[in-house]
């Protein structure tokens, strides 16, 4: 015996295909009472209907409209005028999904945490590229702080004018008027990808040190933020194993490990804290797993509600840090 069901009528079916029982809503159906019953449906619930069948028979399955194995009978199905309340209740359930979604600090982690990497890439991209062009008329100058130079060149007018601000030579050939207007240009636009990615990287920042406070107090928020969107969500980061933590980043190279047999990665992301990569290259591994198991306590502090971490607990891993250079001092000796 199955219990058929949709968002508007429930009834009973036994083995012979035959109707035992019907229930349909005799009620007003307004928008927000469809959208309550599709909300029903979509959670894996009964709805009214269904759950006063279900107390007459109790054995009956339950089956939603559609599932396989149901008999091809007369089913009490929505006319043309409900489908089309439905359909109205189905789109501003959607919009309702889309606004929640819009509140799980997760998914705006991702975005901020993938449109700084790719404004990043390109600030790089154009910052090396002025300093290449201006460099063949400036040769003798040598670009200690980049962003300042680009900076220098925005803000000149001439090629003259830049010269003097930079404390060197005014070189044999300049550039015609329209070359010096493009590169004056591509520097003021080199700027201001500079000021955008500092904005985007400090909501990033803001963002995660409210959603992983503990994390963050360890590692730093951005790359707490970097970690969790690789490990696809904070609740995810929590469970994770401690060994899939501290490769996470390293998935490429873990998997070349898996097909070839070469030497598997000792670290992924927390590579760029400088707990790991400040520390010689023969330790480097010890202290990654440590801090691989500490990340894994300090997010399921943050996912599970917890104490967040302060700075003492950071400075107990600190030490822990320390503890583990002064112990390997030296690189272990090679077997022959």
């Amino acid at each position: 015996m199955r219990l058929w069901y949709d968002w508007r009528a429930a009834a009973v079916v036994n083995d012979r295909g035959d109707l035992v029982d019907v229930l349909e809503h005799d009620g007003h159906l307004t928008e927000h009472a469809v959208v309550e019953r599709l909300r029903t449906l979509a959670q894996g619930g009964l709805i009214p209907e269904a759950l006063t069948l279900k107390d007459r028979f109790p054995e009956a399955v339950p089956a939603v409209h559609g599932s396989p194995g149901l008999p091809d009978v007369a089913y009490p199905l929505p006319s043309d005028a409900q489908l089309a309340l439905a359909d109205q209740a189905a789109v501003r359930l959607s919009i309702e999904g889309v606004q929640q979604a819009a509140s799980d600090p997760d998914r705006r982690m991702e975005h901020l945490v993938r449109g700084s990497e790719e404004l990043r890439a390109a600030h790089l991209t154009m910052e090396a590229r002025l300093i290449e062009w201006a460099g063949l008329f400036f040769p003798l100058f040598r670009v200690n702080d980049r962003s300042g130079f680009v900076r220098s060149v925005g803000h000149a007018s001439t090629p003259e004018e830049l010269a003097e601000d930079l404390d060197t030579v005014v070189p044999e050939i300049l550039p015609t008027a329209s070359e010096w207007r493009s590169m004056n240009e591509w520097a003021q636009d080199t700027a201001q990808a500079q000021s955008r990615l500092d904005r985007m990287e400090n909501a990033l920042r803001e963002l995660t040190l409210s959603h992983l406070p503990s994390v963050s107090a360890l590692l730093g928020p951005l790359l707490a933020a970097r970690l969790c969107v690789e490990a696809h969500g904070r609740q995810r980061l929590a469970r994770l194993p401690s060994g899939t933590v501290q490769v996470l980043g390293a998935e490429k190279a873990f998997f070349q490990h898996l097909k070839t047999g070469s030497s598997p990665p000792k670290h992924g992301h927390i590579f760029m804290h400088p707990w790991v990569n400040r520390s010689p290259r023969w330790v480097r591994g010890k202290i990654a797993r440590m801090l691989a198991g500490k990340i894994s306590i300090a997010a399921r502090i943050d996912a599970f509600d917890g104490t967040p971490w302060g700075d003492e607990d950071v400075a107990k891993v600190e030490d822990q840090v320390i503890a583990l250079r002064e112990a390997n001092q030296q690189p272990p000796s090679r077997r022959r």
